[in-house]
């Protein structure tokens, strides 16, 4: 058992990724479950290992170490048995026989990505130089089946949008008889070009990333069907009128592709003929938006299209456009269909996620228990199901077959979280309340620290015992009342709840923490100093946390901000036009979210955190609001994280960050 600090464990264990059983995969016949996973919970090299349904024993398939490589498998393809698995490692290519335990190099032209293995095994696609090429398993015959035309021009990749909002990470698919792939091609030319430069280092020069600016061009993103047979045809629809390709694939009843219209509100399913016509297969529209959700659409083995429905304040799980879910039951993901079975996700609760199946002879049914996030998947009847609860826990079901861990080597934290769930006011307002340990009512008021997300995309309460809720719980070993409050737009509560930020990302969620905030000091009279509150937060919560010191100085008394997105033009156009439309037709509602022009309202301590090679939520956010808070005359604080992403990932940086938040909040509060 470690005796490190709660900072110092999370830089070492990468928030507690490191050690745990990832991307579990059955056979077709369910006999076998592949899974990625490290030695320990400090060991980011991850391996290839198989377990056996029937005897629970786990063995080794694919050492990185073995093959001469210090990095870990990032992920794996398989064919449709699951027999053979094929990777990327260290710039080659690699194919596995899971049954026989060989592992084999492939030889490729230049650097693989987005490796795929065609479903009869015979051949390998992937990408390299902006080409999507084929080979041999046996690593003869290796060409490509689409080159670039200019700069800037990929075949079989997902482009920014789609990879980061839309649940798209892939760019091809091959068809079943492994003759044929569907692939996108993604020219970026016309989008606009952003420069990351290191401050530190001069003589480097500056990354060059194209990056669509909210209002402004997308990728071009078109589909295409290339045969190994060296044919070539351009899918055709309307692309003017619906230029996101959100989803797309290849089954037994041909290949098909959603796409959306620029405002978001239409989305068409289409069928796509051997010729390159498209045939409408379904139809959504929304005055808002349509929320998009992993895994759809999808059909079953016999030609059913899986989608989803939204009436009411229901997401319903949708068959051939009829729910089949029952009102309040929220659906969150397809996760695969075998048969006419679908496997999904839903909540009844919003803090809890469910794994749950569907058939029409037998309806709808839960097939998780207890508290907790459950996910899973599903095929030739073994069910892996992975649930995070005060544990990360992974199980393999089968039938005739006790059930059988994948072992976790991850850490045990040195705080355990158990936050207080609550529900507060009359909108219910989901929340977890932590408090020092050992505290007791009339032990006095203790100073406060709201520590959100709360916007669209990220539940922070949750009975899933995520490493954010172990923060939370560390902070408030330090002397403090933590608040996590999830307010209107969050996920898990439905379509309406989603929607009530349309045309406003930050009045209605601040407004919902300082609710939260006063019905937590009414339930517990005593126990919250409102003198001494602050907020922090990230990304999001960044802004979040910006905003409430710049807005309602009378409530909040100290801001930490980290990676806050302060001018909405500078994120990119799916993800910003969901919410706010395009800025040329609604710039008020931009406007109302841009912090630099609530500068000079600032009268609080304000800490500003900005990794400077962040490509999310660029370096410019944070310093055009310095900037305007030093032109109003407003003292702030600012801590630049050198090389870091979005997320920051160094070992002292992770650690540190957490302690320099915390002196900044008890210097900000007047807190011992």
């Amino acid at each position: 058992m470690t005796t490190d600090s709660l900072p110092r464990q999370l830089a070492r264990t990468r928030r507690f990724t490191l050690g745990i059983p990832v991307q579990p995969e059955p056979s077709a016949d369910g006999t076998t479950v592949l899974f990625l996973r490290g030695r320990t919970g400090t060991d980011p090299i991850t391996r290839l290992w198989a377990l056996d349904t029937a005897t629970g024993a786990e063995r080794l398939v694919a050492d990185p170490a073995a093959l001469g490589s210090t990095t870990g498998i990032a992920s794996y393809a398989t064919d449709a048995t699951g027999r053979y698995a094929a990777f990327a490692l260290d710039g080659g290519l690699w194919l596995a026989d899971t049954a026989e335990g060989a592992v084999r190099a492939v030889a490729s032209a230049g650097e693989p990505r987005e490796v795929r293995l065609d479903p009869t095994g015979h051949r390998i696609a992937y990408v390299s130089g902006g080409a999507l090429r084929v080979v041999g398993a046996d690593g003869t015959d290796d060409r490509a089946l689409a080159e670039p035309e200019a700069e800037d021009v990929t075949y079989g990749l997902a482009e920014y949008v789609a990879a980061e909002e839309m649940y798209r990470t892939r760019g091809h698919w091959w068809s079943p008889d492994g003759t044929a792939l569907l692939a996108a091609r993604v020219d970026e030319r016309p989008v606009t070009r952003i420069f990351l430069a290191d401050p530190a280092d001069p003589r480097r020069p500056p990354r060059t990333i194209r990056y669509p600016l909210a209002g402004t061009a997308n990728a071009d993103v078109s589909l295409w069907l290339l045969g190994l047979d060296g044919s070539r045809t351009e899918v055709r629809w309307d692309r003017t009128a619906f230029e996101y390709v959100t989803a797309a694939g290849w089954d037994g009843h041909g290949p098909y592709a959603a796409v959306q219209s620029r405002d978001q509100r239409t989305v068409r399913t289409l069928a796509i003929g051997p010729d390159g016509t498209t045939r409408v297969l379904a139809e959504r529209d929304d005055p808002h938006w349509i929320e998009l959700l992993p895994g759809l659409p999808v059909r079953t083995a016999g030609g059913a299209l899986i989608d989803t429905a939204d009436d009411g304040d229901t997401r319903h799980l949708t068959v051939d456009g009829e729910p089949v879910t029952p009102a309040g039951l929220q659906l969150r993901a397809v996760l695969g269909t075998e048969g006419e079975q679908v496997l999904f996700t839903a909540s009844d609760e919003p803090t809890e996620t469910h794994l749950w199946t569907y058939e029409p002879a037998v309806g709808v049914r839960r097939s998780s228990d207890g508290p907790g996030l459950h996910t899973g998947v599903g095929r030739g009847g073994t069910l892996v199901v992975t649930t995070r609860a005060t544990a990360h826990l992974t199980t393999v079901l089968r039938d005739g077959a006790p059930a059988r861990p994948l072992i976790s080597y991850a850490e045990p934290p040195v705080v355990t979280a158990r936050p207080e769930l609550l529900r507060l006011g009359p909108r219910e307002l989901r929340a977890g309340l932590f408090l020092p340990t050992g505290h007791r009512p009339g032990d006095g008021p203790l100073p406060v620290l709201l520590d959100p997300y709360g916007g669209p995309a990220t539940q922070k309460v949750t009975a899933g015992g995520v490493w954010w809720d172990l923060v939370s719980r560390w902070f408030a070993e330090q002397g403090f009342a933590v608040l996590v409050v999830d307010g209107r737009g969050t996920p898990g509560r439905g379509p309406l709840w989603d929607k009530t930020i349309y045309g406003d990302k930050g009045g209605p969620a601040l407004e919902d923490q300082i609710d939260g905030l006063r019905e937590v000091a009414r339930l517990r009279p005593g126990l919250l100093d409102l003198d001494r509150v602050a907020i922090r937060g990230w990304s999001y919560g960044g802004f979040l946390a910006a905003l409430a010191v710049l807005r309602r100085p009378d409530v909040f008394h100290a801001a930490s901000a980290g990676a806050a997105p302060t001018d909405s033009r500078l994120y990119d156009t799916h993800w910003q036009e969901r919410f706010l439309g395009h800025p040329d037709e609604h710039p008020e509602h931009y406007d109302s979210c841009d912090l630099t022009t609530e500068a000079p309202k600032l009268s609080r301590p304000l800490l500003l955190i900005q990794g400077l090679a962040d490509d999310n939520v660029f370096p410019a956010h944070t310093l055009r609001l310095s900037h305007a808070l030093l032109a109003a005359g407003r003292p702030h604080e600012v801590l630049p994280l050198r090389g870091a992403g979005h997320r920051p990932a160094d070992e002292a940086a992770v650690e540190n960050l957490l302690w320099h938040e915390l002196d900044f909040l008890r210097r900000s509060l007047g807190v011992e």
